[in-house]
């Protein structure tokens, strides 16, 4: 293509000469490409009927006082809408995903199934082993398909508006520290309206105590 913009401009070089070059100003480099995503099947969003068959996973993204920014992983069992975890760091890379579900499946064992967005930890192919590994089948929503993980989305947007918008933060160990008080309340004393104004882990307890 240089070449033959530059002998419309008038230029007589011929192409060896315009590729040494371009070459020697390092124009060959291969650009990345983004990463294309497979097709997602649309799934629709359904109430599980026992605790482990589906969890969802997000991540959120804030700053401290300083202007550093943090990110939060949240994981949340949608039959009873118990969190599982918060997990907050200035860094939350895939091996980190992996370490906070190997810490839950010791609680509390492992899913059936696992719903998660596009980002780029959830398309990792460390997160596809473990998945596989471990027996769990990993289903993507539909980039740009939010609504189809409802379950977390709601709880992100309690954990903003209840807790990171509610405080200031100088450091991560106080986000830490509120996240896990924060999620104890929500867990034990908050009664949800979708689960018939009980909390989730009455929800759990009279789903042991039937099975």
């Amino acid at each position: 293509m240089s070449y033959y913009r530059l002998r419309l401009l008038g230029h007589p070089w011929n192409h060896k000469r315009v590729y040494r070059v371009y070459t020697s100003m390092k124009l060959n480099i291969r650009r990345r490409a983004k990463k294309r995503l497979p097709s997602r099947v649309k799934q629709q969003l359904f109430q599980p009927d026992a605790p482990n068959q589906v969890w969802s996973i997000d991540f959120m993204h804030d700053s401290l006082w300083d202007g550093r920014s943090y990110r939060m992983l949240n994981v949340i069992d949608d039959y009873n809408r118990q969190i599982l975890a918060i997990e907050a760091d200035t860094s939350l890379p895939v091996l980190r995903l992996l370490r906070v579900l190997e810490r839950l499946k010791e609680v509390h064992g492992v899913p059936a199934m696992i719903r998660v967005d596009n980002g780029p930890e959830f398309i990792s192919h460390k997160l596809d082993h473990w998945c596989k590994e471990n027996k769990v089948q990993l289903m993507f929503i539909q980039p740009g398909k939010p609504t189809q993980n409802a379950y977390i989305e709601r709880l992100n947007g309690s954990i903003r508006k209840e807790l990171l918008n509610a405080y200031v933060f100088k450091t991560v160990n106080e986000v830490r520290e509120k996240a896990e008080e924060w999620m104890t309340d929500y867990n034990t004393n908050r009664p949800h309206k979708s689960l018939n104004y009980q909390t989730p882990l009455q929800i759990k307890a009279n789903f042991e105590l039937h099975f």
